[in-house]
């Protein structure tokens, strides 16, 4: 017993002012999210195909898993996605030469895409905006600043020549206060994965213990029933001490969880990793192969005034998708320029090498959200069920073959692990917005409280030992 109180009561000095730190910067993140371009947006920005320039063929190139035609600036270009997530960027006119992404180019994108004057640019290879690994492929970036009151600031891939991200003075403001100390998010931490995932650990597992500790202190403390303290009370403290212990024990448990929840995000041990699809499988899933009848011509025709078109490949099956992005995406067959025929059963056995060790169980169409598949995603979605060792599913697009996710029994683990038990994504709760705000905003007031009072707990005893 003396080691409980003495670990909840020393380590708890420390952690307390994360816990705190934590819910406050929780409750930002709420309602301020970390900035993002969406693709809609993206989409939104982009010009129209100056089909006039446009005279050179869908560059089937060996390993390519996409293609895609947009303009950069006043020039037409294909996109070639490679198997391995590298973008190559070739001219769409056989005239053109396409000179590197420099600052020249990077404003006009940056006015092309926002419509608002350039106030300064900059190269640089990441900032706490662009941290995470998913610029990567778009290194090093162009930082635009716009000369707006918004104070938006662009970034402009030096791959494509396209922003990737955007940032408002607000989105920034708060995030300072929300995502960057919830997440232990800066920069010059954030940018060695490696080091970042190891803080993580060592920061988050200590309040683990305190937060384990505290809920069996408050309970052994606390009495009910015909066995309460005086006056009726369930608690033998005053003052702050009594604030740290109600709150506690009607918040402790949540704290426990989310805790918990937030030190398995960065899957320690990798209990979490889960299967995967051999590289090489994949690329011969996506491989692009060559359509005789597809002239561009026949593809100006179809879409003349699209923003992007997109060729994909999937088990032999070529698509052509017409601004995926938008509220008027259209998908066709390659070959015919025709909405595909075939059916959702055609994609039944064309997956069956994504997962070599096991056989097609069930199929269900979606044509909304389950427990594994979000809202924000795309929908009709068909979930493939097979009985290998991992009990894998796939998630594949009905109209293009594109399998959108992989899922096994681990990653459903995790899935309640993390999303439910740290982030509420319950469809049931998430279809109630209010409430579910509602709660997070109510019980994280009890951690704000049960957070300062241990917080002001702590400073007491360190300046009496003092």
């Amino acid at each position: 017993m003396r080691w409980l109180f003495l670990t909840h009561r020393w380590v708890g000095i420390v952690t307390c002012l994360f816990f705190a730190m934590w819910f406050a910067s929780g409750l930002v993140m709420l309602f301020v999210p970390y900035p993002a371009l969406s693709p809609a947006a993206r989409w939104q920005g982009a010009t129209a195909i100056d089909w006039t320039r446009v005279d050179v063929a869908p560059p089937l190139a060996p390993g390519a898993a996409g293609l895609v035609l947009e303009m950069r600036g006043a020039e037409p270009v294909w996109r070639i996605e490679q198997a391995d997530g590298t973008i190559r960027t070739r001219a769409a006119r056989r005239a053109a030469t396409l000179a590197p992404v420099d600052e020249r180019l990077a404003r006009q994108a940056a006015v092309a895409f926002a419509g608002t004057p350039v106030r300064s640019a900059e190269r640089l290879m990441r900032d706490q905006w662009t941290v995470a690994g998913g610029f990567d492929r778009h290194r090093p970036l162009w930082k635009v600043s716009l000369a707006d009151p918004a104070g938006t600031v662009l970034y402009v891939s030096s791959a494509t020549g396209l922003p990737v991200q955007r940032t408002t003075a607000s989105q920034r403001m708060w995030n300072w206060l929300g995502s960057v100390p919830h997440w232990l998010y800066p920069t010059i931490l954030r940018q060695d994965q490696p080091l970042w995932r190891q803080v993580v650990l060592w920061v988050a597992g200590p309040g683990i213990a305190v937060a384990l500790t505290g809920l069996w202190i408050g309970i052994l403390r606390a009495r009910f029933g015909q066995r309460r303290y005086r006056a009726g009370r369930i608690s033998p403290y005053h003052g702050w001490m009594l604030w740290h212990h109600v709150s506690g024990l009607v918040g402790g448990l949540f704290l426990l969880s989310w805790i918990v929840s937030g030190w398995l995000s960065v899957d320690p041990g990798r209990l979490f990793a889960g299967t995967t699809t051999a590289p090489a499988v994949l690329a011969r899933y996506r491989a692009l192969t060559a359509v005789p009848s597809l002239t561009l011509a026949r593809l100006a025709a179809a879409a003349p005034q699209a923003r992007t078109v997109e060729i994909i490949g999937s088990a032999g099956q070529m698509r052509v998708v017409i601004d995926r992005a938008s509220d008027r995406a259209r998908i066709l067959d390659a070959a015919t320029l025709a909405a595909p025929h075939g059916g959702d059963r055609m994609w039944d056995h064309a997956t069956a090498a994504l997962v070599p060790d096991g056989r097609l169980q069930q199929v269900d169409r979606l044509g909304e959200r389950d427990a594994y598949w979000p809202a924000t995603a795309t929908l009709p979605v068909l979930r493939q069920r097979f009985d290998d060792p991992a009990r894998t599913w796939l998630y594949v697009d009905p109209a293009t073959g594109e399998v959108l996710a992989r899922q096994d029994r681990a990653r459903r683990l995790y899935r309640w692990v993390f999303d439910l038990l740290h982030c509420w994504d319950w469809p049931w709760l998430i279809e109630r917005r209010v409430l579910h705000d509602g709660m997070i905003l109510i019980l994280s007031a009890f951690g704000l409280i049960l957070s300062v009072s241990g917080i002001r707990l702590g400073y007491r005893r360190v300046m009496k030992r003092a």
